[in-house]
């Protein structure tokens, strides 16, 4: 680790040294085999494994760093890591291994009057930049996917989760030369200074391909202001579940309460619950008493407050806030019309729910609502690349450009078109 950098032009000359180093690493990369590939993340599972000790006693060092500046107890959740997240961060290199390859894929294939066979092929983006914050785990995802795309990375994790990180990236540094692949390939920054991130954004002189901000509203809004490069944006997680008069009573109760609960301070926690005006008034008082017994504080319009006296009224500002705690904002709303509105003015386009059986109204919130994801009976704590099969990802990108919603090997690709002939001119 190196100390803190001080000067602008040492981090100027440190971050171009790493941007060099990224797109020569990336070259073979690009061209190296899927079983070399598979073989290294592999490797980079069993360093993790077996150097599990070490990553707990730096992630010590940062969940103390964090309750001594009084870090809140959600962020602590997110940082903390134990035996089981560390089986859990294992378990999702390996699932990342056993994925299909997409470097030269073929998407699509066609032949032209002329005798032309053109294809679609995909292949690596090149070197991407990862800004992320707390999640250590993300050092670990991000990393293994970026190399099952063929794509060289360069990691800037959170200060908060320093040691962790570090800790984490040196297994999978472990497990590329394992492999015999680059070093360079995975690259952590090793300094703390924001300066850092600025040089990253520049592109570092055209070696950067890809800018990819997993965080918070302000760190996102951070990096699409400055970048020079494209940007897979993941806005804050405003995600809405829609009870709506046909669901099941019981269903309801089960799907709310896990989609707030279960983790509060993950991008997919549910932040503003809707509940049909129409629905039985019991089973309103019963979803809402569900989550107040559950340690849940609830702010919500006067009919809310009718059924939970113990609620806070809402306001305006509570139906644009990712609170990543035990707290939802709720209100009734008039039918899947309301539901619909609502979201269309305070959704962050991440992820939203339903909770029906009425076909129609299934129907209407999957075509007229334009979220990354949309669930049917089911939390918003799917919300994750690994419950969605792609073993895990670098972020819910909530754009409407390339990639959307779980980014995953596929999304971390672009394409090229091969095109062969016989001999073929122009006339």
């Amino acid at each position: 680790m190196l100390e803190k950098t001080t000067s602008r032009t040492e981090i100027a000359s440190l971050m171009a040294d790493i941007g060099r180093r990224a797109k020569a690493a990336a070259r073979p990369l690009a061209t190296a085999g899927t079983e070399r590939k598979n073989a290294a993340l592999e490797a980079m599972a069993q360093a993790i494994t077996a150097r599990r000790a070490e990553i707990l006693e730096a992630n010590a060092l940062d969940m103390q760093a964090g309750r001594d500046s009084g870090m809140a107890a959600s962020l602590l959740d997110r940082l903390s890591l134990d035996e089981g997240r560390i089986a859990a961060m294992v378990d999702g290199i390996r699932a990342i291994a056993a994925l299909p390859d997409p470097v030269g894929g073929v998407i699509a294939a066609w032949n032209r009057p002329n005798g032309l066979r053109i294809e679609r092929v995909r292949t690596p983006l090149g070197v991407i930049g990862v800004i992320y914050e707390s999640r250590p785990n993300v050092t670990a995802d991000a990393g293994a996917l970026c190399l099952k795309s063929g794509n060289a990375v360069i990691l800037r994790g959170g200060s908060d989760s320093f040691h962790s990180s570090r800790a984490i990236h040196a297994c999978l540094v472990e497990g590329l030369e394992t492999a015999g692949l680059p070093a360079d390939a995975i690259q952590m920054i090793p300094v703390s200074d924001r300066a850092a991130v600025g040089e990253l954004l520049t592109g570092l002189g055209g070696t950067v391909d890809v800018i990819v901000p997993r965080g918070g509203k302000s760190l996102v809004a951070r990096v699409q202001a400055d970048a020079r490069v494209p940007v897979f944006a993941h806005l804050e997680g405003l995600c809405h579940v829609y009870v709506d008069k046909s669901a099941n009573p019981a269903m309801a109760r089960s799907i709310v309460l896990n989609a707030k609960m279960r983790r509060t301070g993950i991008c997919g926690s549910a932040e503003t619950l809707l509940i049909d005006s129409a629905l039985d008034r019991d089973v309103a008082a019963a979803i809402l008493s569900d989550l107040s017994a559950a340690g849940c504080e609830i702010h919500g319009d006067s009919d809310v407050m009718a059924l939970l006296p113990a609620a806070t009224p809402a306001t305006d500002e509570d139906w644009r806030t990712e609170y990543l705690d035990a707290i939802i904002s709720a209100r009734f709303v008039d039918g899947i019309d309301g539901a619909i509105a609502h979201i269309a003015e305070w959704s962050s386009n991440h992820t939203e729910a339903v909770i029906a059986e009425d076909p129609e109204v299934v129907e209407r919130f999957f075509s007229e609502i334009d979220s990354a994801i949309l669930l049917h009976n089911a939390s918003t704590q799917f919300a994750d690349g690994g419950e969605f099969g792609m073993g895990a990802e670098i972020g819910i990108a909530t754009g409407k450009m390339h990639a959307r919603g779980p980014v995953g090997v596929e999304q971390l690709t672009s394409f090229k078109y091969r095109v062969h002939g016989t001999g073929q001119i122009r006339p």
